[in-house]
């Protein structure tokens, strides 16, 4: 029998209605009387370190989900949180860099409806993240709507519907149909032993480019953060025509150490800067293109790797080393 960790953190899944709206409410205990199937297979243990809407949690207490896992890893198969759905991208993105190379599933799940309601996917969806965390591939994921998602890959695209999470630029790891686990992804093999990182840098900030948005934003932003990540057009584009050019606020910017990242809101095929014009000016100074990675990916591995070091040169190298399959492009 497999030994599961549920980690309980609040949620849709363990929400119930009240006059302001739906809060979490329900316990480890109530949403494990749900599944009890799974206790065919495996003895699930639990803790609940938060009971929160996913809108209100903080990188601080993903650290702190981390850290939960460090202390109980030897002790357990796999490991279970449960999430709201709101950050669940980033939270897994960002446990994907705190805890490398795990020879055990660690997976994140949730629901768009309480698993109390008559009609739900929460029971669906805990049972396959308890099934996954006891007979899956090591990793950490997200399985949610019978996919199972790379933590680095996920990204929420519907706010309703019950399949809520795509994997971008990536296949699904796996397909669970009850007991049945289709994998696809068989993860590398590594001499390399489970890593645990416990200090991340939040201090980045996301800028989403729209028309006619002034370049003046950039002097702003940069005397509150250290990093920002660029959410720009197509392939890469940064306007720089007329009085609205952003390329001599990403002068200013990038000569006094700030590191900025430059990613697209489109989410799928990602950016090649080098293609235009309106991109290819803006690698002429120490700027970053994310290529494939997600957004959620992006903020997350700035977190984790600017903890390490801010120095742009050795944080670049970081930056583009692959972890989790979370960038497909080689980078010299």
């Amino acid at each position: 029998m497999k030994r599961i960790l549920l980690i309980a953190t609040g949620g849709t899944i363990s929400a119930a209605a009240t006059e302001s709206g739906l809060v979490p409410r329900l316990g480890t205990s109530e949403l494990l009387s749900y599944i009890p199937e799974t206790t065919d297979f495996c003895e699930i243990d639990s803790i609940q370190p938060l009971s929160i809407d996913s809108t209100n949690i903080q990188p601080e207490d993903w650290c702190e989900l981390a850290g939960l896992i460090k202390a109980r890893y030897d002790s357990y198969d796999g490991f279970v949180i449960t999430h709201g759905t709101d950050t669940m991208a980033y939270g897994a993105a960002l446990l994907s860099y705190l805890i490398q190379n795990p020879d055990k599933p660690i997976v994140f799940t949730g629901a768009q409806r309480p698993i109390n309601l008559d009609i739900t996917d929460g029971r669906m969806n805990l049972r396959d993240a308890v099934t996954y965390s006891a007979k899956g591939k090591p990793g950490v994921f997200i399985v949610f709507n019978g996919k199972v998602i790379l933590g680095t890959r996920a990204r929420k695209t519907k706010s309703k519907s019950y399949d809520a999470f795509e994997s971008i630029n990536y296949p699904f790891a796996a397909l669970i149909d009850g007991k049945r686990i289709t994998q696809f992804y068989n993860p590398p093999v590594s001499s390399t032993q489970v890593q645990f990182y416990t200090d991340i840098f939040p201090h980045i900030f996301l800028l989403k480019l729209s028309p006619g948005m002034e370049p003046d934003v950039l002097d702003y932003i940069s005397d509150k953060y250290e990093a920002i990540v660029i959410e720009s057009y197509g392939t890469g584009g940064i306007p720089f025509a007329d009085k609205r050019n952003f390329m001599k606020k990403l002068e200013t910017a990038t000569s006094k150490g700030k590191i900025i990242v430059v990613g697209t809101q489109v989410m799928l095929e990602g950016s090649d800067l080098e293609t235009y014009e309106v991109g290819s000016m803006a690698l002429k100074y120490n700027v970053m293109q994310a290529y494939d990675m997600t957004i959620e990916s992006i903020i997350c591995k700035l977190m984790w790797a600017m903890s390490i070091t801010r120095e742009y040169d050795s944080l670049r190298n970081i930056f583009y080393k692959p972890v989790l399959e979370d960038i497909l492009t080689q980078v010299d």
